[in-house]
């Protein structure tokens, strides 16, 4: 006798499924941990930790004995054990199956084998094996809805029905085979259902087609304009609809897929077989009425709007291959003596590569030879670039300054940090999912009540209708039908996103996807970057304070002189500063840069030198501990300090601060208010960090924190239940930006960072943040009304498509009424939508 053990446990940050046994694991509690290829596994006990870190691909990914797919084991949703095996499942459909009949599944012919017999079985589009053919060997698919859902191939998600996404960073050159095909089906849903729509509808503007025509042929034209939109060009919505059904899994898709076919089976019966409608069923000039239009606009509209979101997705990949493409496509690697530029793809641990003035960084290594500034602002977020002599590490992709250095490769390929970094920005993209998924829950009972509505309307009409009963069966089955078509709940979402977006717009808040305002409203905690965000992430000219007997405009002219022709943002701040303030132009001659402690020159005929301790050291010049104690009282106020001598002494000190934002404050304050906790995290040093956050009244600051780091707290507070945004503008902020439940950049930052985050506050000022949520707060409220508008329109109006009010009044409702309610709830809907245009922020 066969026991069929079955688990249905959701994954979560904190509760997550053996990889080896099954069994679920609190990662919270469980001792037992391992990282492989940059992610963290739980397990119950040390024997099925040690067994997956001996063989981890044979314990990563199973494949579901039903479908195919390859289900991921450490989220895998739906398990069961059969004779003494495990089996994973993508959906729980696939999970009934499997245990109804558990033999005719574990006896088909091998996946490998019948895999491309299922795909032309269940018609997959040409799209679908375009993308097979155009994808790099070895790309697995996945759902942007359900991450756990993994496959070979490209296909739909058995769950929700979406389009599987390759997972990684596209080619550059790689087409999007599946908005190509969605783009050519709306233009020609859309060159079908216009004069459709003059036809059908062009009477009730003063455009009488029909009568022109007259109502019989009338009726021809629009099936055969309709037909190519419903029968060819819907393809991929009804296989979706198909496939929801067929897993039990009622979406969106089942709405489209019953309203539309159920309006255009009505139309093709009425032009058919017209003389089954009673009297009362008909126009003035006897025919039935007609819904093709509907049908065929509806889709139009699904196809643009599933046009606009695929192209959203293909930029995110554009960014992903922005960031992927900061590191060089070649490296100089030295051999024997010998330079010569070989692919990046070609350079191997330990090999020895040359870096030249304005490179960028190929690998990530160390400094073997020369020494050179190396701007690591992609890593740091931080504008002053970092020092690099022998023995310091180097990053791949950090942009090299005006020295050079021979570097050693120690990290190659998948293994540098940029890749990394890629790969966690891919992974937190996937794992959104947007707000669409609310009316999908909804949905998931809504969908297969109006089914059942139907049916019993049918049954109920078949058995105790007055004659004839087939149509009045039928008018009242289509009518419950089509009064539950998914106009106003398809408008509900995307016509309150699209108001709010233009508001935003107009307040400088610009707003990636649903997902950003639906989280945006529940945030309690938000991470801020220090540099770019809170402060204006570019070195200004601070304080000049002279010696005693010095004037300090001296002091500053020969500061500017000696930063004169150098590029670092700090001389570029000393000199602008000193043209602001007035400062002597200086003659400036045998300038000699120390790399590492300053600059010395003659400036107006006396030696002078610009640098740090070190430098006035070296040159034996005394710095009194007045000025060691004005360096340290500036290091803590987030200042940068630079000594000026002349004529072996030292005249002065000049400090260079990255100002904060005039906003910044009163924003950190308000957003207190609002009950969200501000969290900076910044790449910057413990003491200037400190600084900015007594200054802005933030009590947590976290210093030194590399992307990953940042990407680590957003999981951290996310699996301590936290709701958490994360604000910053930097190729560092990124993947921490993807992963956390709103994303929110500084337009004036990279673009990765922009495509990463689902809000980018076009000026950077921190304010539009509180913007940002009272335009979320609304729409969230909005969206909401419009969803429970749509559904208790239809709600109301199904119990009179069936007819409960025949027995009473005698009056069962027209489909030509059931269509005008469900145009009028559409229009309900788009009204409410547009109250968002005059929302305060």
């Amino acid at each position: 006798m066969n026991e069929h053990n079955h688990h249905s446990t959701p994954a979560s940050p904190a509760v997550t499924r053996d990889p080896v046994c099954g069994m679920t694991v609190d990662m919270e509690k469980t001792a037992h941990k391992t990282v492989h290829e940059g992610r963290e596994f739980g397990f119950c006990s040390a024997g099925c930790k040690a067994k997956f870190e001996a063989s981890p691909e044979t314990y990563l990914t199973a494949k579901d004995p039903v479908c195919g797919m390859n289900v991921d084991r450490a989220e895998a949703k739906w398990m069961s054990k059969h004779e003494g095996k495990r089996y994973y499942f993508c959906s729980q459909g696939c999970q009934a199956k499997f245990e109804a009949e558990p033999q005719k599944y574990l006896e088909a012919v091998p996946f490998a084998v019948a895999e491309p017999l299922m795909a032309g079985r269940h018609g997959h589009s040409h799209a679908h094996a375009h993308a097979q053919a155009t994808a790099p060997a070895g790309t697995k698919y996945t759902c942007p809805m359900h991450p756990q859902i993994v496959r070979d191939g490209p296909g739909d998600c058995p769950i929700c029905g979406m389009a599987l996404e390759p997972m990684g960073v596209p080619p550059a050159d790689a087409a999007n085979p599946e908005l190509e095909d969605f783009s050519r089906r709306t233009w020609i849903s859309a060159a079908f259902s216009v004069p459709l729509l003059l036809i059908s509808m062009g009477p009730m503007v003063g455009l009488p087609f029909r009568e022109w025509i007259g109502e019989p042929l009338a009726s021809w034209i629009e099936l055969v304009l309709a037909t190519p939109v419903v029968l060819w060009a819907a393809q991929p919505f009804f296989r979706r609809a198909w496939a929801s059904l067929v897993n039990r899994s009622p979406n969106m898709w089942t709405l489209i897929g019953l309203g539309t076919g159920a309006a255009y089976l009505f139309s093709v019966v009425a032009v058919l077989f017209p003389g089954i409608f009673p009297m009362e069923m008909t126009h003035m000039n006897g025919a039935p009425p007609v819904y093709f239009e509907a049908a065929a606009v509806i889709i139009t509209l699904v196809f643009v709007g599933q046009v606009l979101e695929l192209r959203a997705r293909e930029q995110t990949g554009k960014a992903l291959r922005a960031l992927f493409d900061l590191a060089p496509k070649t490296a100089r690697r030295i051999e024997n003596g010998a330079e010569t530029d070989v692919p990046l793809e070609a350079v191997q641990q330990g090999d020895l590569l040359r870096v030249r003035p304005g490179d960028a960084v190929p690998v990530d290594g160390v400094v073997v030879e020369g020494s050179s500034f190396v701007d690591e602002s992609m890593l740091t977020g931080e504008p002053v670039p970092a020092e690099k002599t022998q023995g310091a590490d180097v990053t791949g992709g950090t942009l090299n300054g005006e020295g050079t250095f021979i570097m050693k490769a120690e990290r190659v390929g998948a293994e540098t940090r940029l890749s990394q970094i890629v790969e966690l920005v891919s992974k937190a993209q996937r794992s959104r999912a947007p707000i669409q998924a609310l009316a999908d829950r909804v949905a998931s009972w809504f969908v297969p009540t109006v089914v059942l509505v139907a049916i019993l309307s049918f049954a109920a009409w078949w058995i105790w209708g007055p004659d004839p009963k087939i149509a009045y069966a039928l008018v009242a089955a289509v009518s419950v039908l089509i009064i539950a078509c998914p106009c106003a709940l398809g408008l509900a979402t995307p016509m309150s996103v699209m108001v709010a977006t233009g508001r935003g717009a107009r307040a400088g808040v610009l707003v990636k996807d649903a997902k950003a305002l639906e989280g945006f409203a529940r945030i309690d905690t938000l991470i801020v970057d220090k540099t770019g965000t809170l402060t204006e992430g570019k070195p200004t000219l601070g304080d000049v304070i002279a010696d005693k007997g010095v004037d300090e405009g001296w002091v500053l002219a020969v500061a500017a002189a000696l930063e004169r022709g150098s590029a670092h943002p700090i001389a570029t701040a000393i000199e602008r500063g000193a043209q602001e303030r007035g400062a002597r132009s200086l003659e400036v001659a045998d300038f000699h840069s120390v790399t590492g402690k300053g600059i010395t020159a003659t400036v107006a005929g006396q030696k002078a030198a610009l640098g740090n301790v070190a430098l006035m050291e070296s040159l034996k010049i005394e710095v009194p501990q007045k000025f060691i104690d004005l360096m340290g009282s500036a290091a803590h106020a987030a200042k940068t300090s630079v000594l000026v001598a002349e004529n072996n002494r030292l005249i002065g000190v000049i400090t260079v601060s990255d100002p904060i934002k005039p906003t910044a404050k009163a924003a950190v304050a308000e957003l207190g208010r609002l009950g969200i906790e501000v969290i900076m995290a910044t790449g910057d040093a413990r003491g200037p960090a400190d600084a900015v956050g007594e200054a802005l009244g933030i009590a947590r600051v976290e210093a030194g924190m590399t992307p990953e780091a940042k990407h680590e707290l957003v999981e951290t507070l996310k699996r301590q239940g936290r709701k958490v945004a994360m604000a910053g503008d930097g190729v560092n902020d990124s993947p921490a930006l993807a992963a956390a439940d709103v994303g929110i950049a500084m337009g004036t930052g990279a673009d990765v960072a922009i495509e990463s985050a689902g809000i980018t506050l076009m000026q950077g000022d921190l304010s539009a943040i509180v913007r940002a949520r009272h335009l979320s707060e609304a729409t969230l409220r909005n969206i909401k009304q419009n969803l429970w508008f749509a559904f208790g329109y239809n709600t109301l109006g199904i119990p009179l498509a069936a007819g409960v009010l025949f027995p009473i009044f005698g009056w069962l409702l027209s489909p030509m009424v059931a269509a005008a309610a469900m145009s009028l709830s559409s229009v309900s809907v788009i009204g409410n939508a547009l109250r968002l245009r005059s929302v305060k922020l």
